[in-house]
């Protein structure tokens, strides 16, 4: 096996077996110890260097499909939006030539563009105003597509020389997204070194395609998405995840990235420990979401307060406490329909206020072992009020306001009267025929008249 070898003081001797070697760096071959800067070894310069060529030969690509395009759109100017991939529009040109005719039932062309493309593409071709190519351009269209099929040959040929050393450029970065596609991005970025001087966000976008769809849907083409979108470790997971997880690979491909350009973990160590935490935030990202129980709300946690007690507390329940006439409103009787009280509040009743038979509000019990106590300033001040002075009056009577001892009579004109002696009469009149202790008169006269009947 041909590995590096290293003298002890830290420099590049040769690469591969030495038969001259002395017995300390026999040892280092036995160990494989890769000593001193990667950069200095020969293979690492020729991978660099392939690198390189890779993206020359990318650039050669572009400046011959320009070429191809601009020669081909006189015979058919629609071809060019139709395929709009370099690559696929070559073979196709390569194949059709001057006869648009060879679009239907090509065996060949089926292995170039899908079926719904051929299907545009022979349309297309049936109605275009384009002309016959002379053979001269004919033939430097065919080299050209000859010369671009090579390259792209070449090309292949080179990555699979740089996925082949990979593990010994990068091993840590080929862990994560596999030799491939660490070869792909580290031809494009222009070696390890400028990979790992690059920020994540950079990383993700190298090797998108810039290609401007005109009369095709861009759901077919996604934006800002590279080669490690497209690579097994991101394809991997659900369409509405990809994006999520890119962002994710190319942060830990930049971190892995710097650990190979110092040389550090040179057995794959932290390329395995990052692989591990990205399967970990997928498996996570792809778990189903927790079942939502319903729970009953917890018993209370608040003990009994203490109950404040004295006179003035005391006195403050009498006066927020329910009156006896609130106490009647809020009684019901069970299975009678209420009244309703108002109109507008239906189902609002008096309850049992006023279902005595008076027709009157019956007035509070007191209670006296609750009453508030008055003082007896305050007695003397509520006597004082109700002491009379200067006679009766409508106010401290509460009889009527209109009453006035004042009367027309048509014989004597004004006359002073007393308003209350209707009143009285009937008062009296009252006491006198439906009193409690009243007694009937002239029984003898009765008891004669049942008699006689």
């Amino acid at each position: 096996m041909r590995c590096p070898v290293a003298s002890p003081h830290g420099h590049w001797v040769h690469w591969g077996t030495h038969p001259t070697l002395c017995s300390q760096d026999t040892r280092c071959l036995a160990k494989r110890i890769v000593m001193g800067p990667v950069e200095a070894a020969p293979e690492y310069r020729v991978i660099v260097d392939a690198n390189n060529l890779t993206v020359e030969i990318e650039n050669e690509l572009n400046i011959i499909h320009k070429f191809i395009r601009d020669k081909y759109s006189k015979r058919f100017p629609e071809l060019e939006s139709l395929v709009p991939n370099a690559l696929d529009y070559i073979r196709t040109v390569k194949e059709l030539g001057n006869s648009l005719d060879k679009c239907k039932n090509n065996e060949n062309l089926q292995q170039i563009l899908t079926n719904a493309t051929i299907m545009v593409v022979s349309v297309t071709a049936s109605t275009t105003q384009g002309q016959q190519l002379s053979e001269e351009e004919l033939e430097r269209l065919e080299e050209a597509c000859d010369m671009a099929l090579e390259l792209n040959a070449s090309k292949h040929r080179i990555y699979e020389y740089v996925e082949s050393r990979m593990s010994f450029i990068a091993p840590n970065l080929s862990i994560i997204i596999g030799a491939s596609t660490a070869a792909k991005i580290m031809g494009v970025a222009g070696g390890l070194t400028n990979l790992s001087k690059m920020p994540a966000c950079n990383i993700m976008l190298l090797g998108a395609q810039r290609k401007t769809l005109s009369g095709f849907s861009s759901t077919s083409v996604l934006p800002h998405t590279g080669y490690i979108y497209h690579s097994d470790i991101v394809q991997s997971l659900p369409p509405d995840l990809r994006r999520k997880a890119a962002r994710l690979v190319a942060a830990k491909c930049t971190l892995a990235a710097r650990v190979d350009s110092f040389h550090e973990s040179t057995e794959g160590k932290v390329g395995y420990e990052l692989k591990d935490e990205i399967e970990r935030k997928f498996d996570k990202w792809q778990e189903p979401p927790p079942v939502k129980q319903v729970k009953p709300l917890p018993a209370p946690l608040d003990g009994q307060r203490k109950k404040r007690g004295g006179r003035r507390y005391r006195k403050m329940k009498e006066r927020l406490g329910l009156t006896e006439i609130r106490k009647q409103a809020n009684r019901m009787s069970f299975g009678e329909i209420e009244e309703d009280a108002y109109q507008e509040d239906l189902g609002f009743s008096l309850g049992h206020l006023g279902k005595s038979g008076s027709g009157r509000v019956r007035q509070t019990q007191v209670n006296e072992a609750t009453k508030a106590r008055i003082s007896k300033t305050l007695q003397r001040t509520l006597q004082k009020q109700s002491v009379v002075y200067g006679g009766k009056s409508t106010i401290r009577d509460r009889s009527s306001g209109t009453a006035s001892s004042v009367a027309f009579t048509p014989l004597q004109g004004l006359e002073i009267v007393n308003p209350q002696a209707a009143e009285k009469k009937v008062a009296e009149a009252n006491q006198k025929y439906f009193s409690s202790m009243a007694e009937f008169l002239k029984v003898k006269g009765e008891k004669s008249g049942i008699m006689s009947t």
